[in-house]
């Protein structure tokens, strides 16, 4: 194949259904920026209530469990964000929510597996694997959110994939 030949049928009908089905450069980056602002305010709500619930001795918690509360509630937060504000998805929660719980199960597991890891068998500070939650977990998020949780985008609103430069 010389270095003018043009790609495969295939790889060719990749790239064009991955430009024409996503966004512009401008879109991409309003996407990311939105993502980021729904992200940040999950990530403060989980890590504010994970130090709250292991603090508290109202409630007891061991690290482990005041990381799980503190996911779980920020879950939950983040779908109704993700899905309102950042993809601004038509998709029904029939089919969106079973997506997004298998996505934050993922996240689960870090967030159940840090602090189990670092906190009781190493002994490390719970700010240790509160970071590495708030680290992994959204850049993982953002792409199987945009991929294939909420893939299905109001035409129109700012989440639509389907918009493109004239």
């Amino acid at each position: 194949m010389s270095a003018r030949s043009p790609p495969c049928r295939w790889e060719h009908s990749m790239r064009v259904v991955r430009m024409s089905k996503h966004r512009s450069a401008g879109g991409g980056l309003k996407l990311l920026a939105r993502f980021g602002f729904v992200g940040i305010a999950a990530t403060i709500l989980y890590a504010a209530l994970a130090a709250a619930f292991t603090k508290s001795e109202r409630i007891g918690f061991t690290p482990i469990q005041a990381s799980l509360a503190a996911y779980a509630t920020a879950t939950l937060f983040s779908y109704l964000a993700h899905k309102s504000v950042t993809f601004v998805s038509g998709g029904s929660h029939q089919s969106e929510a079973p997506r997004f719980l298998l996505l934050a199960a993922t996240g689960l597991a870090i967030a159940y597996g840090a602090p189990a890891l670092l906190t009781v068998k190493l002994g490390l500070p719970l700010v240790i694997p509160v970071l590495v939650t708030c680290l992994l977990v959204p850049a993982i998020n953002f792409f199987v959110l945009d991929r294939w949780v909420f893939a299905a985008r109001i035409p129109g609103q700012h989440g639509d994939r389907s918009r493109q430069r004239q």
